[in-house]
C-alpha cells in the first residue's frame, strides 16, 4: 500500500474499503492512515460517523453541501455525520482521519 508512514503504522490492518488505509480501532472510533494516488475520487456519499481529518501530504478538494474547499498539509477538515460529501484529490496525497461514532446523545456540533 503507498503512504509515508512509519513501519509501527504499516503494521495495522488494512481498512476493507473504498481507499487504501491502515486502521487503528478503539471503542467507538476509528483511526485511518489513507493514501490516495492523484486523480483519486470519491463521490457523494454520507456515513455513520463524524469525521475530522488532517492532511500529512499531498491537499485533499473536499465538497460538502455543494461548497468546495482545498484542505492542504497541516490543515485539518470535518464532515458531520448524515452530511453529504465527495472528495477527490489532483496529487498523491496522505491523511490521517478521526471516525466517531455516535451515541443517541450526540448532536452535530455547530
Amino acid at each position: 500500500m503507498p503512504g509515508s508512514y512509519p513501519d509501527k503504522i504499516k503494521a495495522l490492518p488494512l481498512y476493507d474499503g473504498r481507499f487504501d488505509a491502515y486502521r487503528l480501532a478503539a471503542d467507538n472510533s476509528d483511526v485511518l492512515f489513507a493514501s490516495y494516488p492523484a486523480g483519486t475520487q470519491i463521490p457523494a456519499h454520507t456515513h455513520d460517523t463524524d469525521n475530522y481529518g488532517v492532511i500529512t501530504k499531498g491537499e485533499l478538494i473536499l465538497t460538502i453541501n455543494g461548497e468546495t474547499q482545498r484542505v492542504g498539509v497541516g490543515q485539518w477538515y470535518s464532515v458531520p455525520a448524515q452530511v453529504e460529501h465527495a472528495a477527490r484529490f489532483e496529487v498523491e496525497t496522505d491523511e490521517i482521519e478521526f471516525w466517531f461514532r455516535r451515541s443517541d446523545d450526540d448532536t452535530v456540533p455547530r
